[in-house]
């Protein structure tokens, strides 16, 4: 079975861009947004604990998704296609 890379990168991207911007309303919900760095923004350039953070880690989870789930197909279905 191959997996079809857009669509699977599209999938991971939102699971990943939606994950980490309702993460970041659920810390902002019950009062964990101290300010302090975390590591995700180490990764994500703008990304805090915050309302315009959540937006700007939502855009770069999404991407960073996209790319890194696109990848994972296209390597599953290279090695899935040398088994047989």
């Amino acid at each position: 079975m191959k997996l079809n890379i857009k669509a699977f990168g599209l999938a991971f991207g939102l699971l990943w861009g939606f994950g980490l911007f309702f993460g970041t309303w659920w810390m902002i919900i019950i009062g964990k947004a101290l300010g302090a760095p975390t590591l995700i923004s180490k990764f994500y350039i703008g990304y805090s604990i915050t309302p315009i953070g959540s937006l700007l880690g939502l855009v770069w989870a999404f991407f960073d998704g996209l790319i890194g789930g696109a990848i994972f197909a296209w390597l599953y279905n290279k090695l899935s296609s040398k088994e047989k």
